[in-house]
């Protein structure tokens, strides 16, 4: 490889993004910001066993803990996929049209940080509008014309 580089027979690609251009999506936040709203629904409607019954505080256990991680990973994605259209996608032409962006952005992604630290639901709910909302967004951005 070394051999190959000094007699200049690889080049070094440059891109300005992680993945080609036209990939980004929103689904992925949406999905991620709906299934934190499940997940906390359906772990307020987990009812506590009577007391003495092992097996079932065992399982009311189980299912808790399965549902707390599945919506703190969750969180996390979608905190991941928003950080990706921000640093990715949009572009300062972007900015331009909507100079509200950043800031949206910057409290969607603390409120996946809320999200993963709360059990309510009007939490998760605040986050799935913003995700809607960035979402409207991008798809007007696609329509735009870049240089």
């Amino acid at each position: 490889m070394a051999l190959l580089e000094k007699l200049n027979l690889i080049k070094t690609a440059h891109a300005h993004c992680d993945v080609p251009c036209g990939v980004y999506e929103t689904d992925s936040a949406k999905w991620a910001a709906e299934t934190c709203m499940k997940m906390v629904e359906k772990i307020q409607g987990l009812q506590p066993p009577a007391a003495g019954d092992k097996q079932a505080m065992a399982d009311y256990s189980n299912t808790m803990v399965r549902s707390i991680q599945v919506k703190e990973e969750f969180a996390k994605i979608c905190k991941d996929q928003l950080l990706i259209l921000w640093t990715d996608h949009f572009k300062p032409e972007h900015l331009q049209k909507w100079p509200e962006l950043h800031d949206k952005i910057w409290k969607a992604t603390k409120q996946c940080s809320v999200v993963k630290r709360t059990v309510k639901m009007e939490e998760a709910k605040k986050l799935q509008d913003m995700v809607k909302e960035i979402a409207e967004i991008f798809a007007e951005s696609k329509k735009m014309v870049m240089r």
